[in-house]
């Protein structure tokens, strides 16, 4: 639903647009914090850092993402968005797929003790 907010232990997101197959989400990560390490059964995503340094993990590899920079992360493949720096990083996120609902999340690591047994 646009203009859902929802707050998480590494920050927060708000969901800026969503028609069928795609959801707009601005991202905003809290300095030396990160997201879980992830996949998604039914979506990909595209991010574009609009604020701040990202230091994610794709399939893996570390990847850093200045500003105005983008990454792809195509469905099932395992990613992460962290924030390694001292200032907020915020990621546009477009989400796009068959579902985009928030239980489309296989937590495969997570620092807040939330990832899948």
């Amino acid at each position: 639903m646009i203009g859902e907010t929802d707050t998480r232990p590494w920050g927060t997101w708000q969901v800026l647009d969503e028609g069928d197959g795609f959801k707009v989400k601005r991202i905003t990560v809290r300095p030396n914090s990160r997201l879980s390490y992830q996949t998604h059964e039914h979506r990909g995503e595209h991010w574009v850092v609009a604020k701040g340094r990202a230091t994610c993990v794709i399939d893996g590899e570390t990847v850093v993402a200045e500003l105005g920079q983008c990454i792809d992360i195509e469905v099932g493949v395992p990613h992460r968005i962290g924030n390694a720096d001292d200032t907020e990083l915020v990621i546009i996120e477009v989400m796009r797929g068959s579902y985009l609902g928030e239980d489309d999340i296989v937590r495969l690591e997570d620092d807040f003790g939330r990832a899948e047994a």
